[in-house]
């Protein structure tokens, strides 16, 4: 297990400000049960749902802008997790780009791949992996887009949002795994130790031209994530 547990480039748990985190919430200090429960939920809910500059950031990064997607909230997420002792990996995916309608519109949209490269923590615990994709989605976020979800073959999609019933959304972690954009999954990309190996393969932003065009768009995205989320979008 310890190669699920090293710091790397992006998993910097050692990083001053994780580190400083970790104590002020004295994480060391639980059970290994509430020590995923609470670093996952400090995840989901302290860290909003947002844009930030490319998929492959450092964790102090993400923890620094205070908001992130699915795969930049994965990379916090490991790093807090491994910080306190959780074994943890990245699963990878392709998702389809239509559950992200409502979130990202217009040009940012267009320009987005079909086939948007997607990863979610797993964590080792009850000797099993478990998915914590749920972790992308805030509370906050949740309550204003669920009503607007679009029926799609059988799933509900939109506003980052893919799942089989609106319905049946809870994203608590309670002892297993919980998702919230599986449902738009169109191909597996396997396993990986770290997440610096996934995103040197597979990666949203890259070349120059894109990954501008996004950083230039990005701030327009979240601020209308911002708008929906306090009920004005």
């Amino acid at each position: 297990m310890n190669r699920y547990l090293q710091a790397t480039k992006l998993v910097d748990f050692n990083h001053p400000s994780i580190q400083q985190l970790i104590t002020q919430q004295q994480w060391h200090k639980l059970n290994e049960y509430e020590k995923i429960r609470r670093v996952y939920d400090y995840v989901r809910n302290s860290i909003k749902f947002g844009y930030n500059r490319g998929d492959d950031i450092p964790a102090s990064e993400v923890l620094q802008d205070g908001y992130g997607q699915c795969n930049t909230k994965s990379i916090l997420l490991m790093a807090l997790l491994r910080g306190v002792g959780i074994p943890c990996r990245i699963h990878g995916f392709y998702i389809d780009k239509q559950m992200q309608r409502g979130a990202l519109t217009g040009t940012i949209y267009l320009f987005a791949p079909q086939k948007i490269v997607h990863a979610w923590t797993e964590v080792y615990f009850n000797n099993e992996w478990q998915a914590l994709e749920g972790v992308i989605i805030d509370d906050s976020y949740l309550d204003r887009v669920k009503d607007r979800l679009c029926s799609v073959n059988g799933g509900y999609i939109g506003f980052g949002i893919s799942v089989k019933s609106k319905e049946r959304i809870n994203l608590c972690w309670q002892g297993q795994s919980t998702y919230v954009q599986n449902f738009s999954i169109t191909e597996d990309l396997g396993y990986y130790d770290n997440p610096d190996e996934f995103f040197a393969k597979y990666n949203n932003t890259n070349g120059f031209i894109i990954k501008s065009l996004f950083n230039f768009l990005r701030k327009r995205v979240n601020k209308r994530v911002g708008s929906i989320r306090d009920g004005k979008g």
